[in-house]
């Protein structure tokens, strides 16, 4: 979930809007159609005996990612010790940012030049399942010995896509709340606000004893995800799988992001927040309480703010906040002992993701993450908290239905331009349209 931001972190928020929609289509869209070689059969699943180690020859295996921002020095160090411990095993990686890999991967699958393994968000496996860019590792995963019972089921099910399993879980990424830890004493607030009775009382405190406006509710990026938690906190769901259709309309979509555009009619925040310019602000000490993602750790570490973080208050009736996962996978072109030596690497990975955190991320695997290396880490707090993350459902193309409607809505609303209710209504009517076309384009 990470590219390349060290110094103003724009390039990761744009990112994130390409990654969750239009990059992940013009992906799809490379591939062409809803159909691809691999609805021969060829491939279609890893069926190789996983062993639990690698005895063949010699072995290069292409591994693709994304992370080239503060996390790849991190990823490249794991690569390095896997290599060392399992010398036959010669990791060729290809990291390039994340907008990209969405657009590159799946066609350069079908010419037989991708990835032998490689390292996906949680919400993209439907759609590359879908298009047949990945297949099936059930068998992995129960060689492995992995189940929902060491991971959350949230997690664990949402790498399922009509019954079979696609991915691993490395990590679990959410929002969080940032703070500026001087300016909360200079304004009296002793501790990090848990509800929404806590927060707006701390905002205004902090709006009359510090900056004029201490909360930016930001419009674009990562506005939507905002919207998503609140709604989850509000008892509702965004969308409903079995029906197939958007409900992120209903009465607790509406709540959420009433309360949204609240924190700009209180003065809180400024009327028109520009996008990134909430982070840059928050580094630069202009507003004291700030949402983003757990992978804005070592970023905002590295500028010598006094910060710390917190879990995303409660807003609504309950805890919940968005959050992402990336997951491994394994492409058809990984086949005899290519295959073998990807499940080796896959497993040693998992087992040693607790090496993982130091990039700010979450260890999905609950042995791993309650260790004290883990424990002790700035996002501690958020991995207690693990069993109130929620993920989106696995449903091909909904990154991009996503885009195009929600986020455009929830915009619209923080901007004034229209009024909740009615921009949810419209927004999940043309998504649940949108839906639809993609069903009968991805099948399922």
């Amino acid at each position: 979930m990470t590219d390349n931001i060290p110094t103003s972190g724009f390039s990761r928020r744009r990112f994130l809007e390409l990654g969750f929609g239009a990059a992940a289509a013009a992906g799809l869209a490379a591939c062409g159609g809803g159909k691809s070689a691999s609805d021969t059969g060829a491939g279609a699943t890893s069926t190789a005996k996983f062993t639990g180690g690698y005895d063949g020859p010699a072995v290069t295996l292409s591994y693709w990612n994304g992370f080239t921002g503060g996390d790849g020095p991190f990823m490249k160090q794991m690569v390095a010790n896997f290599m060392k411990e399992n010398p036959k095993i010669k990791i060729a990686s290809n990291t390039v940012e994340w907008s990209q890999y969405y657009q590159r991967m799946p066609a350069a699958v079908q010419a037989g030049k991708g990835p032998d393994v490689g390292a996906m968000h949680l919400d993209q496996l439907a759609t590359n399942a879908a298009r047949k860019a990945i297949v099936p590792i059930d068998d992995l995963a129960k060689a492995l010995g992995l189940s929902e019972s060491d991971f959350t089921p949230e997690v664990w099910q949402a790498g399922i896509y009509q019954d079979k399993r696609y991915g691993i879980p490395l990590d679990v990424h959410s929002l969080a709340m940032y703070y500026n830890t001087d300016s909360f004493a200079k304004a009296g607030v002793a501790e990090a606000p848990k509800t929404k009775a806590d927060l707006e009382a701390a905002l205004d405190k902090l709006k009359s004893k510090a900056n004029k406006n201490p909360f930016w509710m930001p419009t674009k990026w990562p506005a939507h995800l905002i919207f998503l938690s609140i709604l989850w906190q509000n008892g509702g769901d965004p969308y409903d799988v079995s029906a197939g259709k958007a409900t992120f309309d209903s009465d607790a979509g509406v709540k959420a992001l009433e309360w949204m555009r609240s924190v700009v009619d209180k003065g809180w925040s400024p009327k028109n927040v520009a996008p990134d310019s909430e982070f840059v602000g928050f580094k630069n000490k202009k507003l004291d309480v700030h949402w983003n993602g757990i992978w804005q750790i070592n970023d905002l570490k590295a500028s010598n703010l006094p910060f710390k973080l917190a879990p995303v208050p409660v807003i609504g009736e309950k805890n919940a906040v968005w959050a992402n996962s990336h997951n491994f996978y394994i492409t058809k072109q990984s086949t005899g002992d290519k295959l073998q030596a990807a499940k080796v690497f896959i497993d040693w990975m998992s087992k040693h993701s607790a090496d993982w955190a130091g990039a700010g991320m979450v260890p999905a695997r609950k042995s791993v993450r309650e260790s004290a290396k883990v424990t002790d880490t700035t996002q501690g707090p958020i991995a207690a908290e693990i069993a109130d993350l929620h993920f989106l459902p696995p449903i091909p193309g909904l990154g991009d239905a996503q885009q195009q409607t929600l986020e455009i809505a929830v915009a619209d609303s923080i901007l004034g331009k229209q009024k909740p209710a009615a921009a949810l209504k419209a927004a999940a009517s043309k998504c649940t349209k949108l839906m639809e076309a993609n069903k009968a384009k991805f099948g399922g």
